[in-house]
């Protein structure tokens, strides 16, 4: 019986932690313009918030023309990506691997590098005497923005849409209500 409380105890506090993550204050909500995404300034770049507090938090989200995106403050570093991989990636573990800053999904543990948004597996090669793996590149597989900072505020620059990533099928279809369709 005890063991049932203690278990029924820890789905509460797992289910009230996922809540925190899911609405907590880290989410922001940048200052909408007609088109439903962040401010863009004059010479283009879109403002995301303060430096000080991006840095305080580690992590911050933003639309972007409907389109999250989320801004890492990392080892002194800003990098900011498609929120989305499959799902929101926003409460993900950042991880050292082979010597890069890497998100690690938590419903599919892809890695993902913050520098240049490629997907790394660690793979073998068959045709070594001792194989022994290592890490390899699956190509970009995430969309970065370009991060600016100027004078305390954090900007990042619009997304150049004639390249694509396969993040861009699940940020346009979370962009368009997919979040229902596919849940959270």
């Amino acid at each position: 019986m005890l063991d049932l409380i203690i278990l029924s105890l820890h789905f509460f506090i797992c289910f009230l932690i996922s809540i925190a993550i899911w609405y907590g204050p880290k989410d922001v909500d940048s200052h909408s313009s007609s088109t439903g995404g962040a401010e863009m300034e004059s010479d283009g770049l879109i403002f995301i918030g303060k430096e000080e507090d991006i840095k305080k938090s580690q992590r911050i989200t933003a639309k972007i023309d409907g389109r999250e995106i989320v801004v890492f403050y990392h080892e002194g570093k800003f990098h900011a990506l498609d929120s989305r991989c499959y799902r929101k990636i926003f409460a993900c573990v950042i991880s050292d691997i082979d010597g890069q800053a890497c998100i690690v999904c938590p419903w599919h543990k892809f890695k993902i590098t913050l520098e240049t948004g490629e997907g790394l597996y660690e793979g073998i090669n068959p045709q070594e005497p001792s194989p022994t793996p290592k890490w390899q590149s699956k190509g970009v597989k995430q969309r970065i923005h370009k991060v600016t900072i100027d004078n305390g505020n954090v900007y990042v620059s619009p997304p150049d849409m004639s390249v694509s990533f396969d993040s861009d099928y699940f940020a346009e279809k979370y962009k368009h209500g997919g979040e229902l369709a596919m849940g959270k």
